[in-house]
């Protein structure tokens, strides 16, 4: 079984078209959230000399939920929005079942 038809198992879609369109969303999602992550730790004072621990709470409260905004916006314009959208579902299901603990 090819790479192509072990993902579009896993994913549950139907062409080739999809993954690629998927697997471009990432690419451009990721590369898009390392620039809002410059511009943000920038704009709001974060240097190489502040602490670890600030950037890693900065990094969870705003540019992990950023991310995810991108992964929308580009599944949008790559026709996959219902895909990221069951996954981010998921993924959100998931968080509240560990803090329902």
């Amino acid at each position: 079984m090819s790479r192509l038809a072990k993902m579009k198992e896993k994913w549950g879609v139907n062409s080739g078209w999809q993954v690629l369109a998927i697997l471009l969303a990432f690419t451009f999602a990721g590369s898009s959230v390392v620039v809002v992550r410059k511009m943000f730790f920038s704009a709001i004072g974060i240097t190489e000399q502040t602490e670890m621990w600030i950037k890693v709470v900065t990094y969870i409260l705003f540019i992990f939920p950023a991310y995810q905004t991108l992964l929308l916006f580009y599944g949008t314009i790559l026709g996959q929005f219902n895909f990221f959208w069951e996954k981010e579902k998921k993924m959100f299901k998931r968080m509240a079942g560990i803090f329902k603990r």
